[in-house]
């Protein structure tokens, strides 16, 4: 019989190389063979390594699979601290903290990275080093003067960090599994109750129904958002971005759910209800109907961007965002090379790899998930194999590696990468570990048995026998093949349950799965300069060099080459272009330019002003903030802008400032006025990373040691007629 099966696993698409101890690569080869005594060795185009026996085993016909496992483990053990540093933070001297740490380069904790790499299972390794690294993120506000509360900690991104960087509730997808502690829990409630309501009053814009912010995961700028926002990041602050905001959706999820145990009915249906809107404007923004993707962002006024990301892309299927025939397509879409798939699609080929050209551990974990969600085995396998061979060929879980070859290091000139890298990089370790507990054996983060197994993968990990078995310190999972192999995909047949002993019998399906997208074009078009606009007797005149697609106040125009009128009558439009090469795909957007001669109003405050009509306005400050890099620090300047026209009620509209190369216009809001209203502009204090207690510690810049700082020199007011989008 296991012959038959095993002929039939082959038939049904498994590689000739079975990858049982050895996996071949591009002209080289990684071994894994084992010892009486459990003990694993690999050797590779990186040398050998000793591994050794772990509290978890797996038992399967592949000694690499094996051996990779206990690999995990061991580097999980390696990242497993009582202390932490960072030389932004006490000088560089040891913070205690019974934790895990980022990686053998990194020996800090991060609240993205420890977040995902919690909810792809480090809570259930280390459930009490995992609620001590999410504590550590969270902080209370060190200004008694501001409003108080308990906040997760946006602790990386650009141009000062949060507002511009907003994926800080990611922290959030980590904590829901470890609620069973009851003061850890409050905290976990306390503070989602805090930075929920402090992003909705600072990142929340209704008319669009979505989160502003940076990708999650993704803050080198320059490597997936036009070359120009390397000394202006005012737009990415400006812009919606697809993985912030399905973080955000699960965050109002887990507020609904935990406020109905808390009896907070009100409170609940509030949050259940926000969600609800929420996944509705995601669908509504960014799918791409013509692409059947899910863009990675979009700019602040709706433009689309023909970029797409693989995380935004798996959360949005994993979370219940993307469904059905949606959630399919999306995933079947995404490109994919022999290696793996990409973090980024298309690539950029002027930027160095590392997100860009780039495959990452972690993110090709939660592809796996989203595989599983959809039933696509192809996928499945795809992610499964790119995670193994990553892992043998490095000799350790490392935290990114080029697209095409998979190698740790391409020399290619100014481009050469990945320009960081590290080993034992906790969000790959925790992507191997997830790749064995639930993308083969099927263990959910909700504690079911549910494999979802390619057919394909029996030859590896069955061989002649017809079970394996994944051992652990709580229970054992044992999957059984089942007598006929007529299909693509095993799936949870009979399941007995022997006390901490689970024995699973598989059944095989024919699973409807599209192909995997093998033949995408690698690189995206270089963008094309900005436009000229200017207003005569016929209208608002456009003109560009060459031939390029023009987009007007968010929504696409057309194609045109040298010039052409637009909105002819109506209000100035903003505007910019892209261009479409030979095989379809889009570049990303020039910097926008618009029309007409804003009004600008100086001197001290409160400042005065007259509205002319009746609609609204577009305002914002020039100002310098030089505080600190754009890269990183926690100095955002953040405002609030109050207008009091009249009697009406006033309008209050956040500003942010960025950290800025000379001066700039800051974020823009939209308010309303009648025609002929006297309205007055005051400017009142925000709030910005630097406000937490935790930053004291900060010793990586200004804002820190030296107390909190959330200022700018603020020049003009800058008033100007809005369309119809914000």
């Amino acid at each position: 019989m296991l012959s038959v099966v095993l002929m039939a696993a082959l038939a049904a698409g498994a590689h000739g190389d079975v990858w049982r101890d050895e996996i071949s690569w591009r002209g080289q080869q990684a071994h894994m063979s084992v010892a009486k005594n459990g003990q694993f060795t690999l050797t590779g185009p990186f040398g050998k390594r000793d591994i050794g026996r772990q509290r978890m085993r797996v038992d399967t016909a592949s000694p690499m699979f094996d051996g990779l496992f206990a690999m995990a483990q061991e580097e999980l053990a390696q990242d497993s601290v009582t202390a932490i540093r960072d030389g932004a933070f006490d000088h560089g001297q040891p913070i205690p903290c019974t934790c895990f740490e980022t990686g053998a380069k990194w020996p800090y904790v991060w609240t993205r990275d420890l977040s995902y790499s919690i909810d792809l299972g480090l809570w259930q390794f280390d459930p009490q080093r995992s609620r001590n690294g999410l504590s550590f993120k969270l902080s209370d506000v060190r200004d008694p003067s501001l409003p108080q509360g308990l906040y997760v900690m946006q602790d990386t991104g650009s141009g000062g960090s949060w507002p511009i960087s907003t994926d800080r509730v990611v922290w959030f997808l980590g904590a829901q599994h470890l609620l069973d502690d009851k003061a850890f829990a409050d905290n976990v409630y306390r503070a989602l109750n805090d930075t929920l309501a402090q992003d909705r009053q600072y990142v929340f814009v209704a008319q669009f129904g979505l989160y502003r912010g940076e990708t999650s995961f993704l803050d080198w700028r320059e490597q997936t958002y036009p070359a120009w926002t390397a000394s202006n990041v005012v737009s990415i602050g400006q812009s919606f971005a697809l993985s912030t905001n399905v973080l955000h959706y699960q965050a109002l999820q887990l507020a609904a759910r935990l406020s109905k145990e808390h009896g907070d009915r009100s409170k609940a249906n509030s949050y259940a209800e926000q969600a609800a809107a929420l996944k509705k404007a995601i669908n509504t923004h960014f799918w791409r109907a013509d692409r059947g993707l899910y863009m990675s962002y979009i700019g602040g006024d709706g433009t689309p961007y023909d970029t797409y990301d693989l995380l935004g892309t798996a959360l949005a299927i994993t979370s219940g965002v993307a469904e059905g025939e949606g959630a399919r397509m999306a995933l079947a879409n995404y490109p994919t090379w022999p290696a793996g798939s990409p973090v980024i699609w298309p690539e950029r080929s002027d930027q160095p790899i590392y997100h860009n050209r780039a495959i990452w551990p972690f993110v090709s974990a939660y592809a796996l998930r989203a595989a599983r969600e959809v039933n696509d085995p192809a996928r499945i396998a795809h992610e499964l194999r790119s995670i193994m061979r990553g892992a043998a060929m490095a000799g350790s879980n490392m935290e990114n590696y080029e697209l095409l070859t998979q190698a740790t290091h391409v020399d290619d000139g100014k481009l050469s990468g990945p320009v960081v890298d590290s080993p034992r990089q906790l969000w790959s370790v925790a992507a191997y570990l997830d790749m064995v507990n639930e993308g083969v054996f099927g263990l959910t983060q909700d504690g079911r048995v549910e494999p979802k197994l390619p057919v394909s993968l029996v030859p590896m990990l069955f061989g002649d026998h017809d079970s394996i078995s994944l051992h652990g310190p709580e229970r054992s999972v044992t999957l059984r093949l089942p007598r006929k192999l007529q299909g693509n995909l095993l799936v949870a047949g009979n399941v007995k349950r022997h006390g901490t002993d689970i024995q699973v019998v598989l059944k095989a399906i024919d699973q409807a799965s599209l192909p995997l997208r093998t033949g995408a074009p690698l690189y995206a078009p270089t963008p094309p300069e900005a436009p000229a606009i200017d207003k005569d007797d016929k209208g608002w005149r456009v003109t560009v060099e060459g031939k390029v697609v023009l987009y007007a106040d968010g929504q696409r125009v057309g194609r045109i080459d040298g010039s052409t009128y637009i909105a002819q009558g109506t209000k100035p439009p903003c505007v910019s272009v892209t261009r479409i090469d030979a095989h379809g795909v889009e570049s990303l957007h020039s910097p926008t330019v618009c029309g007409g001669e804003p009004v600008a109003i100086g001197d001290s405050w409160p400042r005065a002003w007259t509205a002319p009509a009746t609609g609204r306005y577009r305002v914002w400050l020039r100002y310098e903030n030089n505080h600190g890099s754009i890269e990183t620090g926690v100095t955002a300047a953040v405002k609030m802008l109050v207008m009091q026209c009249g009697k009406d009620a006033p309008q209050r509209v956040p500003i942010v400032m960025p950290h800025s190369v000379g001066e700039q216009s800051s974020s823009y809001a939209v308010v309303t006025a009648k025609a002929g209203a006297a309205c007055r502009f005051e400017l009142q204090q925000g709030f910005n990373m630097s406000d937490l207690s935790h930053f004291a510690h900060y010793t990586g810049g200004k804002g820190g040691i030296d107390g909190p700082l959330n200022d700018a020199r603020i020049g003009d007011l800058i008033i100007s007629p809005a369309t119809g989008t914000p």
